[in-house]
């Protein structure tokens, strides 16, 4: 059956800032940025890693109409459309620090838990992010 998730999906209400948070301060890449007419196909990934995608999306057509659009965008900016993402890195505090100097600003410190240590952020948007170090 299945044998990989190639791409999810999360919604952002302005795909240049998403550019400018996800590549710019985060240092994800862009694997595809598509001017379809309808839309714009616009994608990042981790550094080296293409076959796992992020489709930044903004709500509208032609998946919904612009009344559900507006509601999606509200739901977006309060932070309560379920999109979360979660990273893993080989250093929490380091990552945590160079995104400190890079303006990104954090919802939670890095913390030790029973899993690792992680930390969490949110996007421009009100998606939430985490960033963990698995514990070895």
């Amino acid at each position: 059956m299945f044998n990989a998730i190639t791409q999810s999906q999360i919604y952002v209400l302005d795909q240049d800032e998403a550019l400018d948070f996800y590549v710019g301060k985060l240092g994800l890449e862009v694997a595809a940025d598509v001017p379809l007419g309808f839309m714009r196909w616009l994608t990042v990934s981790v550094p080296g890693h293409p076959e796992r995608q992020i489709l930044l999306e903004k709500p509208g057509a032609p998946a919904m109409s612009e009344e559900t659009a507006e509601q999606v965008r509200a739901l977006v900016t309060k932070g309560a459309m379920g999109g979360w993402l979660i990273f893993t890195t080989d250093d929490c505090r380091k990552t945590y620090e160079t995104l400190l100097g890079r303006g990104v600003e954090f919802t939670e410190e890095p913390t030790d838990r029973p899993y690792g240590t992680d930390c969490g952020l949110r996007d421009p948007f009100g998606n939430r992010i985490r960033f963990t170090q698995p514990r070895a």
